[in-house]
């Protein structure tokens, strides 16, 4: 016991590091080598005190134990940083607003393929897929101005005009931000990348806070996925994983852009965080780039 009467904190070994350090990544492909330890070693010492485990040693054992799922979640959850925001890194939004979806659009009428569908990977409480979806909507309403089909629209004019089909899937491995996420209400903070025309044409506001409407929840599903598993959504058009590879090491991110090129249909596009890039992991993209933005189309080669 110390002098003032509570057990000193215990004290984590190279050892207990080591073990825990590869838990982490076995389980979801973090990797926190000597730079970012001390930041493992501070949610560790939260988790560890929320569970009352007397050593890192005991609080491993739990982890590994036939009872340490939902812990384990836990202290994977502790480990990402939920930072986003609306209509974040505008340049690389303009890139998939201006030149991806409209040349997709074009490639898929030319098909009589009338479906989009975007992976939000990383999504986070949500913001990200929101854009995406009143960025797509307003492309599609613009796109269809200049490329009428011969179908009669009903009113209320439906958000994605058909034939044409929206989907958004946005998933991340933390269940409590899936769950704000799937709530959709922001406040005046959150909001403060959205101007006053998307305010008005996505939002209700409700009291002090902001609430997505529903026609544009109705194309956004959240989910969980854990991007060290081989399940993930396939068949997209457009990937957004932003900020989310540099928390792997190499390895791993070679593995991730790989399982990347897989969830791509053709011609499909990946954006990753404009800290983040594809050089030197792969030779099945090619970058685009466009006023500053940047983005990677999957690369077809013809036997």
């Amino acid at each position: 016991m110390s002098s003032s009467g509570t057990a000193p904190a215990p004290v984590l070994t190279e050892a207990e590091l080591r073990l825990l350090q590869a838990l982490v990544y076995q389980e979801c492909g973090m990797h926190f080598d000597e730079r970012r330890a001390h930041f493992l070693e501070d949610r560790l010492v939260r988790r560890l005190k929320d569970c009352r485990a007397d050593s890192f040693y005991a609080y491993y054992r739990l982890l590994i134990s036939p009872n340490g799922k939902a812990e384990l979640a836990k202290l994977v959850e502790n480990l990402t940083v939920n930072e986003t925001s609306f209509f974040r890194h505008k340049a690389q939004l303009d890139l998939f607003q201006n030149y991806a979806l409209e040349e997709m659009l074009k490639r898929k009428q030319a098909h009589r393929e009338y479906s989009i569908r975007i992976w939000s990977a990383g999504c986070s409480t949500g913001q990200e897929a929101y854009t995406l979806g009143m960025m797509a909507a307003d492309s599609m309403a613009y796109y269809y101005l200049r490329h009428p089909l011969p179908v009669e629209i009903a009113l209320p004019k439906p958000l994605i005009p058909p034939p044409w089909r929206v989907e958004i899937l946005a998933s991340d491995l933390s269940y409590s931000v899936l769950r704000s996420a799937q709530e959709g209400a922001y406040s005046e903070q959150q909001m403060a990348g959205v101007d006053y025309g998307f305010r008005l044409r996505y939002f209700d506001k409700i009291g002090e806070r902001y609430a997505v409407k529903k026609a544009l929840k109705e194309i956004v599903h959240f989910d969980f996925h854990n991007l060290k598993t081989d399940y993930l959504p396939q068949r997209n058009d457009v990937i957004f994983c932003r900020n989310v590879m540099m928390y792997f090491d190499e390895p791993e991110q070679r593995r991730l852009v790989e399982k990347f090129h897989r969830c791509l249909n053709p011609g499909g596009y990946l954006f990753v965080g404009h800290a983040e890039s594809l050089l030197g992991l792969s030779e099945k993209f090619r970058m685009v780039h466009r006023d500053s933005g940047t983005a990677y189309q999957r690369i077809e080669v013809h036997p």
